[in-house]
């Protein structure tokens, strides 16, 4: 298991950064804030949607950038309608404070504050030893309000980006394909895969 343990970084803006990991550890005890990785661990509330008709991964054209952004937003507003969210993105970097990457992700996601960083320093390598940054901002919902890091993720500019509550009660991880749910309970998430067969994944995995 990779060391992930959390560096230290101010507290800018708005955003309570001690408030936020004390929340996350709470709710979400068999991890750190890492994507990919809340399918497996909470695998029993999870859920995933595609975002184009036949699984097809990226759109090519506006009126399929149109149907993704309107599945993300369609699931987004019946899991936070009438709620404030955290949008959290991501960056990458070889040092604790060394250049990032993305660098788009600044550019669509400027209100972002650095949240914390999680060390990936257990190689005794250094030259493979890593650094994820998570950059948090707190706004109301409405449909539309994420399109712009939607549509980056969508097209593969953006990746690991989280959505949730101001509670954390619910997590919306868009990818470039679709994106992945974790509802509250095995209840609510069976009747959202009911109300959206048709941008189920059709393999028996769910994937």
């Amino acid at each position: 298991m990779p060391d992930r343990r959390g560096v230290g970084s101010r507290m800018s803006g708005d955003l309570d950064r001690d408030r936020l990991s004390a929340l996350w550890q709470h709710q979400y005890p068999k991890g750190p804030p890492i994507a990919h990785e809340l399918r497996t661990a909470y695998s029993d509330r999870w859920i995933r949607f595609h975002s184009l008709p036949g699984s097809k991964r990226y759109p090519e054209t506006e009126d399929e950038h149109a149907v993704v952004l309107h599945r993300y937003n369609t699931v987004l507003d019946e899991l936070f309608a009438g709620t404030d969210i955290y949008v959290i993105t991501v960056a990458w970097s070889w040092e604790p404070d060394g250049p990032e990457r993305p660098p788009r992700r600044h550019e669509v996601h400027p209100e972002g504050t650095r949240w914390t960083t999680l060390a990936y320093e257990d190689d005794p390598d250094l030259e493979l030893h890593s650094y994820t940054h998570l950059y948090a901002d707190r706004r109301p919902w409405r449909p539309g309000t994420a399109d712009g890091i939607l549509r980056e993720v969508a097209d593969d500019a953006l990746s690991g980006v989280i959505i949730t509550d101001s509670g954390l009660t619910r997590i919306h991880h868009p990818y470039d394909g679709g994106a992945d749910v974790i509802a509250t309970s095995s209840a609510e998430r069976d009747r959202m895969r009911d109300s959206h067969q048709d941008w189920l994944p059709r393999n028996p995995a769910g994937l």
